[in-house]
C-alpha cells in the first residue's frame, strides 16, 4: 500500500453568494491528505499519516478521507485545533494564507510502533509539514526508518508565506531530496528553489544523489521527468475546460503514484528498471488525472470509474 504523510486541513476557497456577493467555501484538503485521496479513488490501498483534530473541521477531514477509502489508522486523532487555509486565485495559480498555530499537524509526532510498515510499498511526503523544524523533524525519523525497504517520494510543494529564512528552507529540502527515491515539484517550486538552473542540470544532480526518478510539472505544458535507465520523457496535458487549478498538482502525484503501481514499478527495484515507454504511459495518465481535476471546483480528483478508458 501506499502512505501519505504530512498535512490534513480545511480550504476556504472563493465562492459567490445568490446575491453575487464575495463568499469563502470550506473544503478538505492539504497537499498529503489530497494525494492519499488521490490514489484510493484510483484503487491503490491508499493510508493516511498525520495529526487531524477532534473538532467539527477534523471530523470533516476524516470522514471524507474515509469516503474517499483512505485507512486512518495511522493518523493521529487530537485535541488540537485543525489547520485552515484560505485560497484566493490568482491567473492560473492559487495563494493562501494559512492558520497553522498550534494545530494538529503542527503537533504531529511520529510514534514509530503505531505505524506498521508491513506491505508497505511507497510513503509520500512534502507540502507545509516540511515547513516548520518539528514536523520536518519527525517526517525524517519516520522516513528514516521506513527507507530500507520502502520507496520514498518528495513533493515540495513550496509555500513561501510560511518559510521565514529561505536559505534554511531549501537546504532542507535537499536533505529531503536526498533522501527520496520520487522527486517531484511543479515549475513554480522549481523557480522558487533553484531559480534559474535548467532543469535537466539539477535533475542529473537529484538523480547522482540517489534518486531514481525526478519529474517537474508544467501546468498546462505538461511534465518532463528524468530517469537514471529511461532517460528524458515527456508527456502533455490535454486541453480542458479550466474550473480552477487547485489540487492538480496533488491529483498528478496521486496519479504517478497510482500509474507505478498498477505498472508493478513503484517498488525501488522495480523503480530503477522502468522502461522509458513505461514511465511516459504514468506521466500521461498523471497529466490526464491532473486535468481531470481542473474540470471541477477544488482539490476532487477522479475516481477509477469516472476517468475515459483511453486516460490508460
Amino acid at each position: 500500500m501506499l502512505l501519505s504523510c504530512g498535512d490534513a486541513l480545511i480550504d476556504f476557497l472563493p465562492s459567490k453568494t445568490a446575491d453575487g456577493r464575495e463568499a469563502l467555501t470550506p473544503a478538505v484538503g492539504g497537499s498529503c491528505l489530497n494525494i492519499a485521496i488521490g490514489s484510493a479513488r484510483l484503487d491503490v490501498p491508499t493510508g493516511f499519516v498525520g495529526g487531524i483534530s477532534i473538532d467539527t473541521f477534523g471530523n470533516m477531514i476524516a470522514d471524507h478521507a474515509e469516503n474517499s477509502a483512505v485507512d486512518l489508522r495511522s493518523a493521529t486523532r487530537s485535541d488540537h485545533q485543525a489547520t485552515l487555509a484560505f485560497a484566493r486565485v490568482t491567473g492560473t495559480e492559487t495563494q493562501y494564507a494559512f492558520y497553522d498555530a498550534d494545530t494538529a499537524s503542527r503537533n504531529w509526532t511520529y510514534r514509530r510502533d503505531a505505524i506498521p510498515l508491513q506491505g508497505v510499498d511507497c510513503i509520500h511526503t512534502g507540502s507545509t509539514t516540511l515547513v516548520h523544524d518539528e514536523g520536518a523533524a519527525e517526517t525524517l525519523a519516520f522516513i528514516a526508518n521506513a527507507r530500507a525497504n520502502v520507496t520514498i517520494s518528495l513533493d515540495p510543494n513550496c509555500r513561501p508565506n510560511l518559510v521565514k529564512d529561505k536559505d534554511a528552507y531549501r537546504a532542507r529540502m535537499l536533505i529531503f531530496c536526498g533522501k527520496a527515491d520520487i522527486v517531484k515539484m511543479s515549475d513554480v517550486d522549481f523557480a522558487y528553489l533553484f531559480g534559474d538552473e535548467p532543469y535537466a542540470e539539477r535533475a542529473g544532480k537529484l538523480l547522482s544523489d540517489g534518486a531514481s526518478l525526478v519529474v517537474i510539472t508544467r501546468g498546462n505544458h505538461g511534465a518532463c521527468a528524468w530517469h537514471r535507465q529511461g532517460g528524458m520523457v515527456e508527456a502533455e496535458s490535454p486541453v480542458v475546460k479550466v474550473v480552477d487549478t487547485i489540487g492538480a498538482g496533488d491529483s498528478f502525484q496521486a496519479a504517478l503514484l497510482a500509474a507505478l503501481h498498477r505498472l508493478d514499478r513503484i517498488a525501488r527495484p522495480r523503480l530503477r528498471g522502468i522502461s522509458a515507454a513505461e514511465l511516459k504511459r504514468a506521466l500521461a495518465f498523471a497529466c490526464r488525472c491532473a486535468a481531470f481535476t481542473c474540470t471541477r471546483a477544488g482539490a476532487d480528483p477522479p475516481r477509477s470509474r469516472e476517468l475515459p478508458a483511453d486516460y490508460w
